[in-house]
């Protein structure tokens, strides 16, 4: 089992930058994909990013790629997205999520799940 804990939301204006952080517990995180959901109000949880167990593979959506970074550091149980050039459409409060098996979008995939970090865009 895995405990996340997300750190690192605000408020930041249009076009600025910020980093998100996601603490695990447990002794196997190394064996997790992990990935970063976001919800706005009102809308549907949707998936951000996601990266293999070992940090080799990772995957975005098209709202932001070329824009956020997913990393991970498993000698730490953390793992980290790096938000440039932020968009009042990336408000929303941002959730960090482990499940065991290969990379995936659907968030009912994941089993472990963090309270969520909030995220706003000032335009």
């Amino acid at each position: 089992q895995v405990q996340l804990v997300e750190s690192g939301g605000g408020l930041v204006q249009a076009g600025g930058s910020l980093r998100l952080s996601c603490a695990a517990s447990g002794r196997t995180f190394s064996s997790y994909t992990m990935g970063w959901f976001r919800q706005a109000p009102g809308k549907e949880r949707e998936f951000v990013a996601a990266i293999s167990p070992g940090g080799s593979s990772t995957y975005y959506a098209d709202s932001v790629k070329g824009r956020f970074t997913i990393s991970r550091d498993n000698a730490k149980n953390t793992m980290s997205l790096q938000m440039n050039s932020l968009k009042p459409g990336d408000t929303a409060v941002y959730y960090c999520a482990a499940r065991t098996g290969i990379m995936s979008t659907t968030s009912s995939h994941y089993n472990y799940w963090g309270q969520g970090t909030q995220v706003t865009v000032s335009s």
